[in-house]
């Protein structure tokens, strides 16, 4: 628990001492393993999170098919959680973890009592928003105007972004579901892509030339 609680002050001293000692005192730490489902569509949120180390990723879900909305990284919350909670509605996205994660929960009634005592707190989801906003034009941009072999690339480029893992460890089905498309379309695409020495095919992953 002590490194857990040194995580927690490591990954929040942006949000100023005193917040940031007031959260650690009250809130619980959960670690919770990769590929865990967290949040379902129509569940009503209780707390919001704050992760501190690992990675979540949040999309919605129709028909089997999923489609990526953002990642949360460390130092960063989910706002589609903070607004449901602070509304007292129910999710309007799935949230799972991709990686083993540790995240602080603010409970919905803390929110508002520190949304008007701290700014820093305030301006943490100001930024989500605008963060989120940005991702999610971004998102309706490319499934607009790009062509899925783009598509493919950007996603999993972003990818070894927020990992920081090149090759990425990643099936054909998962890339199929978080893009939106068939697992068979995604298998086209990636030949294709090697085909233009872009990308090289391992076992379970695939890996990108980065230039």
């Amino acid at each position: 628990m002590n490194d857990l609680v040194a995580l927690a002050e490591k990954h929040l001293k942006f949000l100023g001492k005193e917040l940031a000692d007031e959260i650690i005192k009250t809130c619980p730490i959960k670690e919770v393993p990769a590929k865990t489902e967290l949040v379902r569509e129509g569940q009503y949120i209780k707390v919001v999170p704050i992760i501190i180390k690992g990675l979540v990723k949040v999309y919605t879900q129709r028909d089997d098919k999923e489609l990526l909305l953002y990642y949360i990284q460390p130092e960063e919350s989910c706002v589609m959680s903070f607004t449901a909670c602070i509304n007292g509605e129910k999710s309007k996205a799935f949230a799972s973890t991709v990686e083993d994660t540790v995240s602080v929960l603010i409970p919905s009634d803390k929110l508002g009592i520190w949304l008007a005592q701290y700014p820093l707190f305030t301006k943490l989801f100001y930024q989500q928003f605008d963060l989120r906003y940005n991702e999610m034009v971004e998102t309706m941009r490319q499934l607009l105007y790009d062509k899925l072999d783009k598509r493919l690339w950007d996603y999993l480029s972003k990818k070894i972004a927020v990992t920081g893992r090149n090759p990425v460890k990643i099936s054909h089905k998962e890339n199929a579901n978080e893009i939106g498309t068939a697992r068979e379309v995604v298998s086209r695409v990636v030949k294709k892509l090697e085909k233009e020495n872009k990308v090289k095919q391992h076992y379970d992953s695939i890996e990108l030339f980065l230039t």
